[in-house]
């Protein structure tokens, strides 16, 4: 599957009229409109994902520019970011991890009872 970047239809616009718009030019799998959390207001752009690369290009070669009310439609394919590398747990600045107990003192076992013997 393809994923499209869609951008400049109005705010008020359903997934199924995206869906109605895009399925002439190629079989649609996912729309996903992005909605504000709070409000649920459309924040202006969405993702929609294609059966094919072809269906894809079909998709862009027709709507890309397209005016839909004030606004032009932008549609191009979507590129994925890399995800970001696995970090090292942080160390402290005093020689030795900040997890470790360190070295024991006499007092410390001092005040241990000692331990039951084992049968």
């Amino acid at each position: 599957m393809i994923k499209l970047f869609v951008g400049g239809f109005p705010l008020d616009i359903t997934e199924m009229t995206l869906a109605k718009l895009f399925s002439p030019h190629g079989t649609v799998s996912t729309i996903k409109i992005v909605r504000d959390r709070k409000t649920g207001t459309c924040k202006g752009y969405a993702f929609i994902e294609m059966a094919t690369e072809e269906d894809a290009l079909n998709v862009i070669a027709a709507l890309d520019g397209t005016p839909m009310g004030d606004r032009n439609l932008n549609v191009k394919i979507s590129e994925e970011k890399p995800a970001a590398p696995i970090r090292a747990p942080k160390r402290s600045f005093g020689g030795t991890n900040s997890f470790s107990k360190g070295p024991r003192r006499e007092s410390d076992t001092a005040n241990k009872r000692p331990r039951r013997p084992r049968m």
